[in-house]
């Protein structure tokens, strides 16, 4: 089982080449469809990390193939811009979740 990352900028694709995880840069909406489709068709691929604007601007794909999709995982990675989450987020979480506040 393969990683492959989708990305929009090079410095996420070098830093995932150097742990050993090959990938592309794109940009446009129908280039991160192609770079989906390429991904589900190779058998080796198992999880496609894929940067969270590239997620967020074609989100409908993206939830689509999360849903009915057994196969790649489709995971969804915080860049160098940063993610869109806040900086209390996890703590958030386990509050929403479990009602323990940390």
């Amino acid at each position: 089982m393969k990683f492959y990352l989708i990305s929009d900028n090079i410095d996420t694709l070098v830093g995932m080449r150097l742990a050993g995880i090959e990938g592309t840069v794109v940009h446009e909406e129908h280039e991160v469809s192609a770079a989906l489709q390429k991904a589900i068709a190779d058998e080796d691929i198992g999880v496609v990390l894929i940067t969270e604007r590239l997620g967020a601007l074609c989100e409908p794909v993206v939830s689509r193939l999360k849903l009915n999709s057994r196969r790649p995982l489709i995971v969804e990675v915080p860049d160098r811009h940063g993610g869109g989450r806040t900086k209390d987020a996890i703590s958030r979480y386990v509050r929403e979740s479990i009602g323990i506040k940390i």
